[in-house]
């Protein structure tokens, strides 16, 4: 039974065999028909809803390939400070929330990124002491792999001058030796473990908040990167009937013994739940100069990053999680981590092709691709691994690239270079290392520019174009959650996922495509989100 009926739109759908519409019929949650008003118009019956959309430009409901939804909806409530021109801006939010707090709990926060400020210097814990010196407090940095802590909260977490680097990761010390209070990597774990969580039901609330959120911005579907407790915040949502976004949930390293152990495979839920891939992380990233390189950060003969996870055990942690059904998604942004997990993920597709399993099977991922070696620019392709890529890091982290990467930046931040390979990409945020806002990384992605600066794009071969955006925001994380054939375009029985925009984003300037308004988003047939009569 047709149960809604839009009338008088201007419907891309993303489907080759009809790439335009005005109308579309609804059952179920399903789309029953795409077409024109006529068509459509002849399949109303008797209490159904119609819905005259008066030639607002409807698109398929965007997805976020990678973000971390657990971090984004505790950011909402945390200390941002982000894109802050000085450390003493920073310090004065920190003040700000200590003179709101009570003595002894924690303060927490995220954003800081030092290369934004004029000494590009590491911040210390004596300066997070002098305002507050009665509270613990944990920063994390932009870019999610370093920490900026105070000396209670050192203490509390047992951190001293003599404490051994954890494997992975490495706490900063000055010249003396001295625990500075910036953690790398691992060494983050070591404090952010002592902040008290949420329980459970207090992370929905956070998330129901969130989410919110990503429905303004015309998110349907999200693919999330944190622990089991985001996976089990999610459930609550879900059992209240308030979850209304589509979730693939990753499994992290350190929980894939207990995943192979209950038999999790991939694609285990449904169409609103469901478990994707192994996590794991191959290096760290650039703003803490952590990535692994093949040669130095400029600047820092001494310097090629850290490996978090090292090859060897990368081979074991992948074979064995495909072996049990589950594919594998690793974080690399150096090229030489990029490499090594190529290089992984080669022997784990020469076992799956003895095992007799086709790859589409296993849709391994590369999360961020941010730098890699033009020797290797075609092996994604030819191993059929997602290139899952983040747009909005390049206009975010050109400068910084620029400085500690040189020349080596054309291989940088890329997408085009793997879609002339031949490689599938799946586009997402980050969140909350950059805005949730698919809207701006579309813009970022067929721009290049940030502010309207550099003229032409930074790198501008390396733009794509508003179609291949757009497929990178839709079909790219549908065939990334095996949800293909039913995500990702507007076409007779896939699902009832569709945003509405103020204007057709065809035809906007480029510029404009950041301005553009989401008017409504639905989900499943559904209105999760509507700001239009």
């Amino acid at each position: 039974m047709i149960q809604s009926i839009l009338l008088n739109g201007n419907i891309i759908t993303l489907d080759n065999a009809r790439p335009r519409a005005s109308a579309a019929a609804i059952s179920y949650g399903r789309l029953a028909a795409v077409g024109n008003d006529v068509e459509i118009a002849r399949l109303a019956v008797p209490g159904a809803t119609t819905v005259d959309l008066d030639g607002k430009t409807v698109l398929p409901g965007l997805a976020d390939a990678h973000l971390h939804w657990q971090a984004q909806a505790e950011s909402m409530r945390a200390v941002s400070v982000f894109d802050l021109a000085s450390k003493a801006a920073a310090l004065d939010r920190v003040h700000i929330r200590a003179q709101q707090t009570p003595a002894g709990e924690w303060i927490t926060g995220q954003g800081w990124a030092q290369d934004l400020w004029d000494d590009r210097a590491f911040p210390t814990c004596g300066d997070l002491d002098a305002v507050a010196p009665n509270n613990p407090v944990y920063l994390s940095a932009k870019s999610g792999h370093a920490a900026w802590v105070n000396s209670r909260a050192l203490a509390l977490a047992g951190i001293t001058d003599s404490s051994p680097d954890p494997e992975g990761g490495e706490i900063l010390r000055d010249e003396q030796g001295a625990a500075t209070g910036i953690l790398l990597e691992t060494a983050m774990q070591l404090v952010s473990e002592r902040v008290p969580a949420p329980n459970p039901d207090q992370l929905a609330d956070m998330m129901q908040a969130a989410q919110a959120h990503a429905l303004r911005r015309g998110l349907t579907m999200i693919h999330d990167f944190d622990d089991p407790s985001c996976l089990v915040a999610l459930q609550i949502l879900r059992e209240r009937g308030d979850l209304s976004l589509r979730v693939v949930k990753q499994i992290n390293q350190r929980w894939l013994d207990a995943a192979l152990d209950t038999g999790l495979r991939r694609g285990f839920g449904d169409d609103s739940l469901r478990i994707g891939a192994l996590k794991l992380f191959a290096d760290g990233a650039l703003g803490p100069k952590t990535a692994l390189m093949f040669e130095p950060y400029a600047g820092e003969a001494w310097n090629t990053g850290l490996a978090v996870v090292e090859k060897e055990a990368m081979v074991d942690y992948v074979c064995r999680a495909s072996a049990s059904g589950l594919p594998s998604s690793i974080h690399a942004i150096g090229d030489k981590a990029v490499r090594d997990v190529l290089d992984v993920f080669a022997i784990a597709r020469a076992q799956e092709a003895a095992r007799g399993e086709a790859r589409s099977s296993r849709r391994h991922r590369i999360e961020h691709v941010q730098l890699i070696h033009p020797e290797d620019a075609h092996r994604l392709a030819q191993l059929d691994v997602i290139a899952s890529m983040q747009p909005i890091h390049a206009t975010s982290d050109m400068l910084t690239a620029d400085r500690y990467w040189g020349e080596r930046t054309k291989w940088s931040y890329n997408p085009r270079l793997q879609l002339d390979h031949g490689a599938r990409i799946a586009f997402g945020s980050d969140a909350p290392v950059e805005p949730l806002d698919p809207l701006l990384g579309i813009h970022a992605a067929v721009a290049r520019q940030r502010n309207g600066e550099p003229a032409g794009g930074w790198h501008p071969e390396a733009r794509v174009s508003l179609g291949e955006a757009l497929l990178g925001y839709t079909q790219g994380p549908a065939y990334a959650a095996e949800m293909e054939d039913r995500l990702g375009m507007l076409s007779a029985g896939y699902l009832a996922d569709l945003i509405v925009l103020d204007r057709d984003i065809t035809r906007v300037p480029v510029d404009e495509i950041p301005s553009l308004r989401v008017l409504g988003t639905m989900v499943g047939g559904e209105w999760r989100y509507r700001d239009f009569d």
